[in-house]
Parts: C-alpha cells; structure tokens; sequence
C-alpha cells in the first residue's frame, strides 16, 4: 500500500500549517476520491504523496519504505497545469519517450493523434497537451497515480474519453489511483471510496454508491 501517517506540512516556520496530523493509505488497484474546497490543503497533500515535497512530521511509505530519491519513481502525480511537467523545447515524441514509453494502445485510448508527435507543446492546445503528460505515466513501471484536478479544465466528452482510458489502464496494471478533485459526482462516478478533508485529522470517509466509469464499486469503510 501507498501510506501517509501522521503527515504534516508548512511552506516556512512562521506561516499556518498547510496539512496537519492527516493520514490515509491507497492500496494497489484502488481508486480513492480525495475531496475538500480549496485551501485544505489537498494539492500539497497529494504532493507529500507523490514524494514531490518533504513532510515536516509524519512520513510516506511505499510497500513499508520510504519512496525512492533516484530514478523513475513507481509514485507518479499528474498535475491540473500540464505545462507544468513538460519541457517546452521538446518535441512530443521525445517527451513520451524521456522515462518509459506507453504503448500505442494507451495513446489510442487517451484520443492522441500521430500527428501531435512532431509538434512542440505550445502548438498543442492545454487539452491535447494533458493527454501527453497522463500518457507518459501509464506504464508498467508505475505503481500509483495522483490525479490533482486532472481533468477539470476539459469538457465533459473529452473528461469521459480520459477517464476511461486511464482506469482501463488501473485495471490493467492493479495500479493505485488517488484522484484529488472538489467535484462530487465525478468522483462518486470514478472512486471506489472518497475520503473528505475536514478540520481535524484524517480525512473522513464519504458513504456513495458508485454510478459508472468503474466496473466494481464498494461502500467507504
């Protein structure tokens, strides 16, 4: 399982806590919601997740160890801005191909064109471009997946293409999927369990029965 106990975080030693005393855990195949409005620090928790920040108390574990500092890591996040994990003087080819290359079935079911390879990324358009980033995560060398409001800046029909190809992709590989997002039905649709960040601690379970996108769905415990 991908476990966060006990984790807590500030951006300096005087200013608030941005996440405080939270502890959740994913399991392999799993697809849990992370819900809260903005400011509960869900993007900074997902990040603590992801290995992308240093929690100033708590710990992250992967399996019971601590996540690897060198090469690709099994914990991947996949950012709302795709223009964050790109580089601009790329082609999209080389992209693709910077860690581990998806296969073709992948591209095909993420709706990406042969002819976006040759291109750079601001000749993309900001959704064709988030396809590129999620694509260049789904392979076997991930384990787990940190969606961060993914898919919030598409529109519906394209939301649904995406979705159903990256949990074709979780269900595959058995590959856990954490998706942080303040939409309620989207993640009633997509999750298996929703967790609820509340003042307090741990996050608290949302009781839902699932409505689509997910062959199998089960009550949060």
């Amino acid at each position: 399982m991908l476990k966060g106990d006990n984790l807590w975080f500030r951006y300096g030693d005087r200013l608030p806590w941005v996440v405080q005393n939270r502890s959740l855990a994913v399991a392999p195949g799993e697809v849990l919601g992370l819900m809260a409005p903005s400011g509960y620090g869900k993007t900074t928790l997902g990040k603590l997740l992801a290995g992308y920040l240093p929690p100033n108390k708590g710990q992250v574990t992967l399996a019971g160890k601590p996540l690897p500092k060198k090469g690709y890591s099994p914990v991947q996040l996949i950012f709302q801005n795709p223009d964050l994990s790109v580089n601009p003087r790329w082609r999209i080819r080389q992209i693709l191909q910077e860690g581990y290359p998806p296969k073709h079935a992948y591209l095909d079911a993420l709706g990406i064109h042969s002819g976006w390879l040759s291109r750079y990324p601001h000749e993309l358009s900001g959704g064709e471009l988030q396809r590129i980033a999620i694509a260049r995560v789904l392979n076997p060398h991930t384990r787990y997946l940190i969606a961060d409001e993914m898919t919030a800046m598409l529109d519906a029909n394209t939301q649904a293409l995406i979705w159903q190809g990256v949990l074709a992709f979780v269900r595959r590989q058995q590959v856990g999927l954490v998706v942080i997002s303040h939409d309620e039905p989207l993640l009633k649709r997509l999750c298996d369990q929703i967790l609820v960040l509340v003042d307090g601690s741990s996050p608290q379970p949302l009781r839902h029965q699932g409505q689509g996108f997910h062959p199998t769905t089960r009550n949060a415990t």
